[in-house]
């Protein structure tokens, strides 16, 4: 089966890497911007549409107000961004926002950010993958008639790219996402100078239909809701931005300014693309509604359920190209690319925090291992399973999974910041070299901004998205610190329960006296085997103990042991009910209830097999009653194996894969061969 599933795994995911090529994994800038940044320069592709779908509940009317409704978004946007800044150079080891929190605000908080950062990772895939789906749909309609199914697909592709190692897969999310931003910049610009300087007016597909407004003549407090509303679902434009401070570690040195230099190039190209959309929207006259097949009408109908709304990206595309010409095709294709690889942004924070986490006793320590290709392959499978799941309850539907989305990314930027504030108050308590206070001071200034606007935004999110799906979010968050602070109180307690103590013990008491009892169900080899290490021991008592479930085999075991003229006792236990293992687990009980200073040690002769199929016909019993032994104290259990001829042939097929390569992992011939060829040559030149 080793072999069976090895040869594959090569194939899918490559050669194993040692630890110490650890370094050759680290990020050139060029590279980290796609791996770290994808996700937000992503979200341009339907953030934008996010804030017409709101609008559009009021009517056409109020599409006037989504210019400023960009530029709020960008206000916050560079607020985010320069606050980071701070992060990344104050704390490069990439704990991020869970570090700050939880070195500034104390445990519970960092588990607050922990929590919220999970969910929103989680979040990041299923929306962005939901979205990529859509778009390319746009061009190929089989994507939308199977939505769950292609979004699960490629989950399940992205999940194995990541799984070859975060460098790897960064050159392959490279060229896509290069392609999308120079595309969109491109559709921007020559939009801008067809409308501009050419003067044509450009025209979306939907120009022509009209929206029937769920409520007219909104004023007042309603109004201010709905903008609010849509500002918030705006602020999906800066999912992922908290990533490059997660993820300083896996940048290049120096690693705290590249990660700066990174975060200020993801902060300028996302905030002029998504305005650029905006404003191309606007200028062509772009409709959107929540409810398309109701509320958009075309000659005094509406267009119906067979309708299919196309992002507003798509539709820019169309009015500015032309639909289905070269330049169109290519941004749909990189537009749906990204956002399948913007997942890779949570495939990166995912692991790495979890790894973290794992660290802190708050998640199962196997998520801090890492795997064959130096990656943290647990977390990532966890995220890939987490994310399918989400994605197979909502339909692959990016409008519904977005009401989710930016809630655990809001309270994570809060609280970060508030903790940078009183990260740089406590470190002005103590410098006092005026050059870095007046840094400090400034720095002070922009992290409580950002926790200010950010805080402020989050209670936007809370009271505009709750009763939308922002609740389903906020359950998340709960079920993520309940679990990640049971994990934590559980290795505490299992610490504090094995910690060796400073004095005398019972742990570091010999027991007065050892009874050895060796388990017999007929005589064979690896009966007498047993036996044989049994005596070995010199255990101050040692029998031979076997459960009579059948009299006959019974008469026939005590006969055979009588002939034999073995010098070991054998005790028959009477069984009534044909039980095995009760029988064994109440006399051993016994022996340890008469002497409880006591140890008892069973000894399990165990047959060895070469075959997976085989482990279900033997052994059996022996599992059984290791596992309830397990559980009595003072009780030893010791397997003796008896290795069958079956167990000879799979320890030659161990040997057979030492010596084969897997394709790929050799380029010249075997390692020994290279090293003795030179070594001939060379005596034959001395010679």
């Amino acid at each position: 089966m080793s072999k069976l599933t090895d040869l594959p795994k090569r194939i899918l995911i490559g050669r194993a890497l040692r630890s110490d090529r650890l370094g050759e994994t680290l990020l050139p800038k060029r590279i980290a911007l796609p791996v770290f940044a994808s996700d937000p320069l992503s979200s341009v592709a339907y953030a934008p549409g996010e804030v017409l779908l709101v609008l559009s509940i009021a009517g056409v009317s109020a599409y006037h107000f989504s210019p400023w409704i960009a530029v709020a978004v960008v206000v916050l946007m560079f607020t985010v961004v320069a606050s980071y800044r701070q992060n990344v150079h104050a704390y490069p080891s990439g704990g991020g926002d869970y570090e700050v929190a939880n070195t500034n605000l104390g445990p519970k908080a960092g588990l607050t950010v922990a929590s919220a950062l999970l969910v929103d990772y989680v979040l990041t895939v299923a929306v962005s993958i939901s979205s990529g789906v859509e778009n390319l749909g746009s061009a190929i309609p089989f994507f939308v008639e199977h939505k769950v199914l292609c979004a699960v697909g490629i989950i399940v592709l992205l999940t194995l790219m990541n799984l070859r190692g975060v460098k790897e897969s960064g050159k392959l999310f490279a060229i896509p996402t290069y392609v999308f931003v120079v595309g969109v910049f491109l559709m921007i610009a020559w939009g801008a100078f067809r409308g501009l300087v050419l003067d044509e007016t450009m025209r979306a597909p939907t120009a022509d239909l009209e929206i029937k407004p769920e409520h007219q003549g909104l004023a007042g407090f309603a109004l201010v809701f709905l903008l609010l509303r849509a500002f918030s679902s705006g602020c999906a434009a800066l999912t992922g931005v908290e990533a490059i401070s997660n993820g300083v570690p896996a940048f290049r040195k120096p690693k705290s300014k590249n990660a700066a230099t990174t975060l200020a190039a993801m902060g300028l190209l996302a905030v002029t693309m998504f305005c650029g959309i905006i404003g191309l929207a606007m200028a062509t006259n772009v409709r959107m509604a929540e409810n398309p097949a109701v509320d958009l009408v075309r000659d005094g109908t509406p267009v119906g359920e067979s309708y299919v709304q196309n992002p507003v990206i798509s539709q820019v595309a169309a009015a500015v190209f032309g639909d289905g010409t070269f330049f169109f095709i290519v941004l749909a294709a990189a537009t749906a690319l990204v956002l399948f690889l913007a997942a890779n942004t949570a495939y990166n924070g995912f692991p790495l925090l979890g790894s973290i986490l794992a660290q802190d006793r708050y998640l199962p320590r196997q998520l801090h291992t890492r795997g064959d290709r130096l990656a943290f392959s647990n977390g990532i499978v966890l995220l890939a399973g987490t994310a399918v799941l989400l994605v197979w309850i909502y339909g692959a539907d990016s409008t519904r999974l977005i009401q989710l989305y930016i809630v655990g990314v809001f309270v994570s930027f809060t609280l970060s910041q508030t903790g940078m504030v009183r990260h740089w108050n406590r470190h002005l308590r103590t410098e006092k070299d005026q050059a870095k206070r007046r840094h400090m001071v400034r720095s002070r200034a922009i992290n409580t901004f950002g926790a200010f606007f950010t805080g402020l935004v989050l209670i936007v999110v809370l009271v505009t998205k709750f009763t939308h799906g922002a609740w389903v979010a906020l359950l998340g968050m709960v079920i993520f610190y309940v679990t990640m602070t049971a994990i934590r109180k559980h290795y505490d307690r299992v610490a504090a329960e094995i910690a060796a103590p400073d004095g005398p013990s019972d742990d570091v008491v010999r027991p007065s006296r050892v009874h050895s009892v060796v388990l017999i169900s007929k005589i064979h080899r690896p009966t007498l085997r047993a036996l044989a290490y049994a005596k070995l021991l010199r255990s101050h008592t040692l029998e031979a103990l076997s459960v009579n479930v059948d009299a006959a085999e019974t008469k026939a075991l005590q006969e055979e042991w009588n002939r034999r003229g073995i010098d070991v006792p054998l005790k028959v236990l009477d069984s009534p009910y044909r039980e095995v293992t009760r029988p064994v687990i109440e006399y051993v009980k016994g022996l340890r209830k008469e002497s409880p200073r006591d140890a008892v040690s069973v000894i399990i002769p165990e047959y060895v097999v070469g075959h997976w199929y085989e482990h279900l016909l033997h052994n059996q019993s022996a599992l059984r009653l290791k596992g309830r032994l397990l559980f009595t104290p003072g009780v030893m259990v010791t397997s003796v194996p008896y290795q069958l001829e079956s167990s000879e042939v799979a320890k030659r097929r161990a040997r057979k894969r030492q010596e084969w390569s897997a394709p790929g992992s050799v380029r010249r011939g075997p390692a020994h061969d290279r090293s003795k060829t030179p070594a001939k040559e060379t005596s034959a030149n001395k010679s």
